[in-house]
Formats: C-alpha cells, sequence, structure tokens
C-alpha cells in the first residue's frame, strides 16, 4: 500500500478510531470509550498509532504501551477490506520500533483464543503463544 502512513493518534482522532474499532475490531474492551482513548493519549502520547490512507480513512490501529519495563501490544486491527495488504505488518513495524527507541526488549500481545485470523497474523509477524503462560485479567470498574 504505497499511500499508506503511520503515525500517533491525537485527540482529534478519537471519534474516528471509536467508529473505526466498532468495524475492524474483533471484540470490545472495557475501554473502548472516549474517556478511556483520551487517558490513553494524555498519558502517552505515541502509544496509539493510526494507519491511514491517502484520503485520511483509517485503515488499522495498535496500541504500543511501554510502561518501562515490558512492551504490549492491543487492538490491532485492520479495516476488513483492506486486510491482508500490508496494513498490519506495518503498524507491528512502526510498534516494534517504538519499542526500540523506548528501550524495550521484549514484546507481547493480547490476542483473543477465538480469533484464528489475528493468531495467523501475530505467527506470520514472528509472535507465539507462550502456552506456558497465562494472563489474568480484572476489571477495575464495574
Amino acid at each position: 500500500m504505497d499511500d499508506l502512513r503511520i503515525r500517533a493518534a491525537t485527540p482529534a482522532d478519537l471519534d474516528a478510531v471509536l467508529a473505526f474499532w466498532k468495524v475492524a475490531a474483533e471484540g470490545t474492551s472495557i475501554s473502548d470509550d472516549r474517556d478511556g482513548v483520551e487517558r490513553l493519549i494524555a498519558r502517552d502520547p505515541g502509544a496509539l498509532l493510526l494507519a491511514e490512507c491517502g484520503d485520511g480513512e483509517v485503515a488499522g490501529t495498535v496500541i504500543a504501551g511501554f510502561d518501562g519495563w515490558r512492551c504490549h501490544l492491543y487492538r490491532l486491527a485492520v479495516r476488513p477490506e483492506r486486510r491482508r495488504r500490508g496494513v498490519g505488518a506495518a503498524l507491528l513495524a512502526a510498534a516494534e520500533e517504538r519499542f526500540t527507541r523506548l528501550g524495550g526488549r521484549r514484546a507481547d500481545a493480547m490476542v483473543l483464543d477465538r480469533n484464528g485470523l489475528a493468531h495467523h497474523a501475530w505467527r506470520a509477524a514472528g509472535y507465539a503463544p507462550e502456552p506456558w503462560w497465562s494472563r489474568w485479567v480484572k476489571p477495575l470498574t464495574d
């Protein structure tokens, strides 16, 4: 995709990102609301990466969070009609470059067990599940 551009999201992108996730992301998160995404961008302005087409349409997203110790990937999503064209690979490359600049040494990704299409994409990018490790999650709000 020659017209693809990767950039960090800004507060002006919030509505477009939330609308995009409704059509392109598998499942939802308790943080998939304006307040949650605003907090993310305010706390770590470079974490939410957008892939945009030449016309400004959001083609994909990934959250590349770094806590100073570990690199975490969330919300890798590509617009359905733009899948299998390198958008996800470009987003992951940008996320990994960000992690390297910040001093990160290992990235992990949250991937839904039932999302076989995502498993294929993550494996193609060099990621593998760790069967000895299980992620446990606790919502911090009702």
